[in-house]
Order: C-alpha cells, then sequence, then structure tokens
C-alpha cells in the first residue's frame, strides 16, 4: 500500500481551551479519506518546562502506549515518559545501522524545543491521501519534493488570493490566541 505525504503539523496554545473540538475535527478528517490522521498529541510545558503528554484520539492511555506513538518516535518523545525516549532513540539508532539515512543535526527540528514554557501545542500527523496520484505522477516524470510549507494569509492577499479584509481577520484571529 503506497503511503500519501506525511505532513506534522504543530499548533500552539498559550491558554488552551480544549472542548473536544479538535478531536471531533479530526474524526471528520479521517472520514473523509482526503487525510488520513496517522497520530495526535497534546503537549503542555509547564513554567517551569515540564511536560506532560495527552495522546489525541479514542484510544485508552494503555492502548496508545501499546501501540506506540509514531509523533514520539518522529521527534524522540514517549507517551510512556523517560522509557518511551528511550525506546525511539534505540529505534533510529536501528534505522542507521540498517543503512537508512536518519536526519542530521542541520536536518532536525526540536518540535519540543519551540513550545514556549507555560504553554501547549497540538502535534497532528496527517498523510495526505489526495497527494498519491500527484506525488506518483511527478516521480513517473523524473521529479522530486524540493521543499514545501504553509503560505501565510497576508502572502497571499499580495498575490490575489484572499481579499486583504480575510487575511486581516485571520491575522487577529491567531494575534488574539496567541495573546491568551
Amino acid at each position: 500500500m503506497a503511503i500519501g505525504p506525511v505532513q506534522l503539523v504543530v499548533l500552539g496554545f498559550n491558554h488552551p481551551n480544549f472542548h473536544g473540538e479538535i478531536i471531533e475535527e479530526l474524526e471528520r478528517l479521517r472520514e473523509t479519506d482526503a487525510i488520513r490522521v496517522i497520530d495526535a498529541l497534546a503537549v503542555h510545558k509547564d513554567a517551569e518546562g515540564e511536560m506532560e503528554v495527552a495522546h489525541l484520539s479514542n484510544l485508552t492511555l494503555d492502548e496508545a502506549v501499546e501501540m506506540g506513538t509514531k509523533i514520539g518516535a518522529l521527534i524522540g518523545l514517549g507517551i510512556e515518559g523517560e522509557e518511551g525516549i528511550e525506546k525511539g532513540a534505540e529505534a533510529g539508532a536501528e534505522a542507521a545501522a540498517d543503512g537508512f539515512e536518519v536526519f542530521d543535526d542541520e536536518e532536525a527540528w526540536d518540535v519540543l524545543e519551540d513550545i514556549p514554557n507555560d504553554s501547549a501545542a497540538a502535534l497532528v500527523l496527517l498523510e495526505h491521501h489526495w497527494a498519491v496520484p500527484l506525488r506518483d505522477a511527478v516521480a513517473r516524470a523524473g521529479g522530486f519534493r524540493l521543499a514545501d510549507g504553509f503560505i501565510s494569509p497576508i502572502d497571499l492577499v499580495s498575490i490575489g488570493l484572499l481579499e486583504a479584509e480575510e487575511a486581516k481577520e485571520m491575522q487577529e484571529m491567531e494575534k488574539a490566541a496567541a495573546a491568551k
């Protein structure tokens, strides 16, 4: 089975007010089959930088620990604490020993370091099913991914894809959320 392009989306929350809406939206995305949610975690970092991790799914904690967390393995965070971090490090070392090229220090993205103290983040690992045929067509033509990223709403205004008023509303909503 071919897997589509996979993206890690990290969303920050200064003072999270979760009411199940994010899990509901993740479930809705699963139902569309355009995007598959591979894994989702909520990470809370207290004022001293200590972290608490919760699996964002309908799995119990025991099921999540048993299945493992794909995000945890990707970023070196174990849902079951230090033991999980060690397991992730061992898996990475085994992959490198098998000749699989893993991230070097220049390519590494310390997601956990980017989460400010006294805040929270939702980490969502998405597979883009819709992109499989496009990716395969590009590969057959000899192409490959050079880079990717989300484009700011303000930048979309400058190229005529979004009205200034809409971009301003989006920016204000993000600023308000960040200021809370």
